[in-house]
């Protein structure tokens, strides 16, 4: 089963890295990062890079797309390379898959039309300007499209769908191998439950 991790300028490392430990984890899985260009591609905080394994081109028929978001991916939104293969791919993928802000691509390049996504917070606004229908659920199955919201939910999506391709005991497995049970010191982590001044400060730092 080959996992097809998309890489491009500016990503947000959790996005992808989180899932990739989760599906790494299931028996048979190969992920495979892939970009339009060979050569490291840095990450939005600028002191992380990873080397795609393959080109789009080289990947033709993966199991499993993922696509993660981060500040970058703006500029992937227009049509080109990416959108192109992104719709070749899905022809054949079992499942085709994002997080964060890696559901606007989707939707962009003509995927999740009339479907139900989710995405961060701050964007699902593009959602609706592409054609999807937003929701703030953390993970959102609709065909075999599977997208999760903010970040740290590609976690969640990965093991959600883990669970679905090789079964609940093998995705409890790979939860109980990573150690996912989160505790978090703080209760801010929705739109739902930040406070006020606490929103205002995260749109200021996301621009």
């Amino acid at each position: 089963m080959q996992v097809a991790t998309v890489l491009y300028p500016d990503f947000t490392a959790l996005d992808i890295i989180g899932p990739y430990d989760v599906l790494g984890r299931l028996p048979g899985a190969e992920v495979v990062f892939v970009a339009a260009d060979p050569g490291l591609v840095r990450n939005d905080l600028r002191s992380l890079s990873v080397q795609p394994e393959a080109t789009l081109d080289e990947v033709t028929s993966p199991d499993v797309v993922l696509i993660g978001g981060g500040p970058g991916y703006l500029g992937q939104l227009e049509g080109g390379r990416l959108h192109e293969w992104l719709r070749a791919v899905d022809r054949t993928s079992t499942w085709t898959t994002s997080v964060c802000t890696g559901a606007p691509i989707l939707a962009a390049a003509g995927l999740l039309e009339g479907r139900r996504a989710t995405t961060h917070w701050s964007a699902l606004d593009d959602l609706t300007r592409f054609g999807a229908t937003p929701t703030s659920e953390r993970v959102v199955f609709d065909g075999h499209y599977v997208t999760g919201a903010g970040v740290s939910a590609g976690i969640d999506m990965a093991l959600t769908l883990a669970g679905r391709m090789a079964g609940d005991e093998t995705a409890e497995m790979v939860q109980l191998i990573i150690e996912y049970a989160p505790e978090p010191p703080y209760r801010s982590g929705s739109m739902e439950v930040a406070s006020p001044a606490v929103i205002e400060s995260a749109r200021v730092a996301l621009g």
